[in-house]
């Protein structure tokens, strides 16, 4: 199936990091979708001739590797599964074909939009220290010594710019968590994320997502790698995100 989805994205035009530079959408609205691999391909099909594809070094699918910071009792998680808007996730990535490193800090505010403040970094560290420290601090009421490694969140990405540069669409790929020596994979699915600066209906990829009847799914892959590998945490108001993308999993041939 990667390699189909290779031979489609082939055939899009590029766009370079540089060109992209003037949609960044660090301060956005996020729309999701959960749908298995099989339907990527008439997905990519649809909005060939409207998008633009991301390519880095010779390449248009991009690892990514990212580690997740949280309290030791959880309360970044917490929040998120209580519903709590004015939240955050702290973490530091890794775009591995560019070896770029980012310190990041994301906030969710109770308006729905997601801002994003970011760091370079020569490398992912345990410690928030220097300038990701001061990062931190300037964006959010916590201190780096109330952080700690929590889990790492890998996958590879797709990431396309629509003709008009007013929007990005984000295909995940080869979701993968990692804590600890514990390890769960999602090689069958899809998370893809359309990243406007303002919400708009006329979005050819959500026309793609309706021809496909592939309906609307919010999910933080940092709470449900969470709730995957950490038996502890509260995991109730999650449960039917999670029975959804067991069904999208259970209805695929594990060879997908």
């Amino acid at each position: 199936m990667v390699d189909t989805i290779r031979n489609i994205i082939s055939d899009f035009r590029p766009i370079t990091l540089a060109e992209m530079d003037s949609v960044k959408l660090l301060d956005r609205t996020d729309t999701k979708f959960i749908f298995p691999i099989s339907k990527l391909p008439q997905v990519l099909d649809f909005i060939k001739e409207h998008y633009r594809v991301l390519e880095v070094e010779n390449s248009r699918i991009t690892d990514y590797e990212t580690l997740y910071y949280d309290t030791p009792d959880w309360e970044l998680y917490t929040r998120h599964h209580n519903k709590k808007l004015n939240r955050y996730k702290i973490r530091a990535r890794k775009y591995v074909n560019s070896d770029l490193h980012f310190f990041e800090v994301k906030y969710k505010n109770n308006k729905g939009r997601t801002i994003k403040t970011r760091v370079k970094q020569k490398s992912i560290e345990n410690d928030i220290k220097d300038k990701a420290k001061m990062l931190l601090e300037e964006n959010t009421r916590l201190f780096s010594n109330q952080l700690v490694p929590a889990i790492w969140v890998n996958y590879s990405r797709i990431t396309f710019v629509n003709n008009n540069l007013e929007e990005r669409v984000t295909i995940d790929l080869n979701l993968t968590f990692k804590r600890e020596g514990k390890e769960v994979k999602y090689e069958t699915l899809v998370i893809a994320e359309l990243k406007q600066d303002r919400a708009r209906s006329r979005s050819l990829f959500l026309r793609a997502m309706n021809e496909y009847r592939i309906k609307q799914n919010s999910i933080s892959k940092y709470c449900l790698g969470v709730s995957q590998l950490i038996p502890e945490v509260k995991k109730n108001n999650f449960k039917p995100k999670i029975l959804t993308l067991n069904k999208i999993l259970y209805a695929l041939p594990h060879s997908a």
